[in-house]
């Protein structure tokens, strides 16, 4: 039996077999051009200014997500039985769910006002892209059918469960996969002994734990936690990813004013930053790599505002931080950042360009809100007696995890943090 093998820190051997038909597409979408465009875009942005290792792709991640989703099944076809196109749809989901990403992930789609999930649909539906004439080939309506799981359709199925809850595949690769390049060690947890522990209640049709899971569901919490706390909030991580968020709000004023000189008008970047319709063609070039030979080229710019920026980006002389999370009063905290203005002002920098406060927030575990139709899904337990059980119920964790980490900081360039420091401390 012929079979495609990649080797993956994380989940070691992912084979492809020739002889089925579900490892034959998922292969075959590996190699699109739109798939593969993902090797250029990096999973963490700007991360590596702060974790080295940090360099890992968007492609391994949504690789590993399929893997995920592809051994949560295997778990659950011991108890109950799974069809070849609900497998089909669930993996093919699982691969290509982050297909719509751009550069730099959500700093440049802040800016750009490209939607990733709007464009992940665009890829998917799209007759022009390869990965709808593959998706196509196999089942016509399968493109459809990709669209409605990403999308939570039906919401109250263990299929959407493993696509998007607070418990899916996404998560659980990313997690370890973050954990794992930047060496942070704090986002380990026991993944075969969670995976071994799915299950699927009869009567719901949801995705749940048994009882013998919930160490490591909580594991897997604590994890999380700690990864946001002290990887994706880190203080230089959210610096370099501030400014670049800076960087390309200059571009965009600039190419406004048609005063940008890089790159052509018909580049993807350009037509990017302006917000225009881009092609699928267009779309595949727009990458993390076209991105920084813009950076490359606006260090010579003659704004000396984004030639600033884009060397402290390439160079790493990043903003320094001033920590004011220790402040849990708005008004205070309003009152800082107009003095930090000032400061920097009187020093002679612009407050617009040499500044930033910054708020990053993330709840470890959002408690079901019932009411609340943007509410996180529960994680469930299937208990000894075989009851479903919200996991609010049995762990002891739930209550310290449903509070929200956040952090309160003044960027600043380095040429006026002592200006800033010292207006900090007369007004507060």
């Amino acid at each position: 039996m012929a079979e495609k093998i990649i080797r993956d820190p994380v989940h070691d051997v992912i084979s492809f077999r020739n002889d089925r038909v579900v490892d034959r597409l998922l292969f075959d979408l590996l190699n699109c051009a739109e798939f593969q465009r993902l090797r250029r875009i990096r999973q963490l942005g700007f991360a590596s200014l702060a974790y080295p290792g940090a360099d890992h792709s968007r492609y391994s991640h949504s690789l590993g997500v399929m893997e995920t989703a592809r051994k949560i099944l295997e778990q659950l076809r011991r108890s109950m039985t799974i069809d070849e196109e609900q497998e089909i749809t669930c993996l093919a989901a699982a691969l290509l769910h982050d297909l719509g990403h751009g550069p730099f992930s959500h700093v440049f789609e802040r800016v750009s006002g490209i939607d990733h999930e709007e464009f992940t649909g665009r890829v998917i539906q799209d007759p022009d892209s390869e990965v709808y004439r593959l998706l196509a080939q196999t089942d016509r309506e399968l493109p459809g059918k990709v669209m409605d799981l990403l999308h939570g359709r039906p919401a109250s199925n263990y299929l959407s469960d493993i696509l998007s809850s607070q418990l899916d595949a996404d998560r659980l690769d990313y997690l370890l996969r973050d954990n794992y390049m930047t060496g942070s060690r704090y986002g380990d947890f026991d993944i075969q002994w969670l995976l071994r522990n799915f299950v699927v209640d009869p009567a719901s049709q949801r995705l749940a734990v048994t009882y013998k899971g919930v160490s490591a569901v909580e594991g897997y919490l604590q994890a999380r936690y700690h990864m946001y706390r002290n990887v994706y909030f880190h203080k230089v991580v959210r610096a370099g990813e501030g400014m670049l968020k800076l960087a390309l709000q200059r571009a965009k004023r600039l190419a406004v004013q048609d005063r940008l000189e890089w790159p052509p008008r018909d580049q993807s970047v350009y037509k990017a930053l302006l917000g225009q319709q881009l092609t699928i063609a267009e779309f595949t070039d727009l990458d993390d790599v076209s991105v920084l030979h813009c950076f490359k080229l606006w260090t010579n710019a003659e704004d000396p505002v984004l030639a600033g920026l884009c060397k402290g980006l390439l160079f790493r002389k990043l903003f320094k931080t001033i920590d004011l999370s220790a402040i849990d009063d708005t008004a205070k905290i309003q009152r800082a950042v107009e003095s930090a203005g000032d400061a920097v002002t009187a020093a002679g920098g612009d407050p617009l360009y040499d500044l930033f406060y910054d708020e990053p927030a993330d709840t470890p575990y959002e408690v079901y809100q019932p009411d609340d139709p943007t509410a996180a899904k529960e994680i469930l337990v299937l208990d000894r007696a075989g009851k479903l059980t919200p996991f609010t119920t049995i762990s002891p964790f739930v209550q310290s995890l449903n509070q929200q980490l956040m952090f309160r900081r003044i960027h600043v360039h380095a040429q006026y943090r002592d200006a800033v420091a010292q207006a900090l401390r007369n007004c507060l």
